[in-house]
């Protein structure tokens, strides 16, 4: 094989030709006299020139597999001895579809089609070939005579095996995948394992870790069944990455859980959480939206630590958004937090969402709220359904940069025959000691209209009547009971407007009293009080409805 009139073109050869003619201006000089003797001896030791190396023997002891074609249909004309051992022999004058069927496989005749038209070098990096090994190929352009293109143009290609490279590349992807499922699961196994039910509202929650780096993000939310038919609402999004984070997150998420048991207003719970997350690191901000859902009042009450504002789209379609009030992150201190309230009515929507959802960098915050809105605005079907759509919308991937976190919430309007399973029926206590007998009265009635069992129609009379027996001796007016039904469960609730919480005792045998709350404790299935706005209280028990 003649390589000749390819050689003057490989890269490097003008380049080593033109230091050859330096030499030889270098050495007529010295022999002019301009050095010694001695160093002129030296240098009339014989060098062979590059041009004189016989190409094919270099580049057979190349280690790199060397391919040589040329023509619009890259004929080849001459593999190494490398290649031959790669691949095998290979049929010289044969396009490389058929003669180089490797380079086929792997996709890099395109690139040669690309080298020959362009004339610029290219190079594809570590891709895996048919003998399994990985190599990384520059493909160069090679010319005859001056000028491009035509039956005279070729290609070099020049394949270095990187194989070890590349499986220590593979290895440390397959440790960073690991450690970033262990990541995740971490982080998900801070999170509700299964989102409360509650009977009225229809819940669904999504999250979504951020980035592909194994650092775990801080994200939360939860759903807490308060009793009473009331139900709490949290999220929040503790500033930053990594284990220290998703630390401080389950801890708050977990006082979250304790705090809520107290029934709390929203604002006294954040006061909480603010004095404990100074507690547990004062370096780390924290946002989070704290929320109750009462069926009977119609509205979400709410307070806010720097977290996003709720939205809620009512049953005509139209989007509100809470902004006010809202008080500095947690962790702060000082700042007296305030409740606000937002109408949520049956046939109503709510999505609490942390800041992946909506923040971009290229845009402002508003503009990604903005977005949400609209986006809420036309969306329909179950909360899950919404959910996944919304965080569609906000064009939320696998290669988010943040973690995302959303809750839908669904108020459902009850019609037809799910309307026979919600039912209110509410009395005011007024008057002394004959409110007693009229609430027995009533509460027989209403259990009877609602066909309830027998067994069950005298336990809920009998605790009406020691809830309201409570109200009426350490109470203060004005006093209602309230009767509830569900499709799961019966709701008994006496309010009036002293504001101290009774408590479960136990009475000596001669005792004359406090023998009331400890019964109805040990015939419902649940009980609590709680303090209400403006005053008073408000005292409640439950009976799980018996299924079918």
């Amino acid at each position: 094989m003649n390589f000749t009139r390819w050689s003057a073109r490989l890269p490097g050869t003008q380049r080593r030709a033109a230091a050859r003619t330096a030499d030889v201006v270098t050495e007529d000089r010295l022999s002019e006299g301009a050095v010694p003797a001695a160093r002129a001896e030296q240098l009339t030791v014989p060098v062979p020139a590059v041009d004189e190396l016989p190409v094919r023997a270099v580049l057979d002891r190349v280690p790199a597999l060397v391919a040589l074609v040329h023509g619009p249909d890259h004929r080849l004309a001459y593999v190494n001895d490398a290649y031959v051992v790669a691949f095998g022999l290979r049929p010289t004058g044969e396009p490389a579809r058929r003669a180089l069927p490797e380079l086929d496989e792997i996709g890099l005749l395109p690139l040669l089609d690309q080298v020959l038209r362009s004339g610029k070098p290219r190079t594809v990096k570590s891709r895996k070939a048919p003998d399994g090994r990985s190599y990384t190929f520059t493909c160069t352009p090679v010319t005859e005579g001056h000028g491009g293109g035509g039956s005279g143009s070729g290609v070099l290609v020049f394949a270095t095996d990187v194989t070890d490279h590349a499986e220590a590349a593979e290895r440390l992807r397959a440790s960073e995948r690991r450690q970033r499922e262990t990541a995740v699961t971490l982080q998900r196994s801070l999170l509700p394992q299964e989102l409360e039910e509650p009977d009225d509202l229809r819940i669904a929650a999504t999250y979504l870790p951020g980035g592909t780096e194994a650092a775990v993000g801080g994200d939360w939310y939860d759903v807490i069944t308060l009793g009473g038919g009331r139900t709490a609402l949290v999220i929040g999004d503790v500033m930053g990455r990594g284990v220290r984070a998703a630390a401080v997150m389950g801890q708050l998420r977990t006082a979250v859980r304790a705090y809520a048991r107290l029934d709390l207003p929203p604002h006294e719970i954040l006061q909480l959480l603010d004095g404990l997350a100074m507690e547990i690191d004062a370096n780390q901000i924290a946002t989070c939206a704290y929320a109750i859902h009462d069926p009977n009042e119609g509205k979400l009450v709410y307070a806010s630590a720097g977290h996003l504002p709720i939205l809620v789209r009512d049953e005509s379609g139209v989007v509100l958004r809470a902004d006010e009030p809202t008080g500095p992150p947690l962790g702060t201190g000082g700042w007296m937090h305030a409740s606000g309230s937002i109408p949520l009515g049956p046939g109503s929507t709510a999505v609490l969402y942390t800041d992946g959802l909506v923040e971009r960098r290229d845009e402002d915050l508003d503009e990604g709220i903005a977005a949400l809105e609209r986006a809420l605005a036309g969306a329909t079907g179950t909360p899950q359904v919404i959910c996944d759509r919304l965080v569609r919308s906000a064009g939320v991937t696998a290669e988010h940069d943040d973690d995302v976190a959303v809750m839908v919430l669904q108020h459902p309007a009850h019609t037809g025959p799910d309307g026979d399973l919600f039912r209110n029926a509410a009395l005011e206590l007024l008057g002394g000691v004959e409110a007693a007998p009229r609430a027995r009265a009533f509460a027989s009635g209403v259990l009877t209209s609602w066909r309830f069992p027998v067994e069950l129609h005298d336990l809920g009379v009998l605790a009406v009547s020691e809830l309201v027996a409570n109200s009426l001796q350490h109470g203060t007016p004005p006093m209602r009971l309230r009767l509830r039904r569900t499709d799961r469960r019966l709701i008994v609730e006496v309010t009036d407007g002293d504001d101290h919480l009774p408590r479960r005792r136990r009475a000596e045998p001669g005792d004359e009293s406090g023998r009331g709350i400890a019964i109805v404790a040990t015939i419902a299935s649940n009980w609590g009080s709680r303090r209400t706005p403006g005053g008073g209280k408000a005292v409640w028990c439950e009976f799980v409805l018996p299924k079918g």
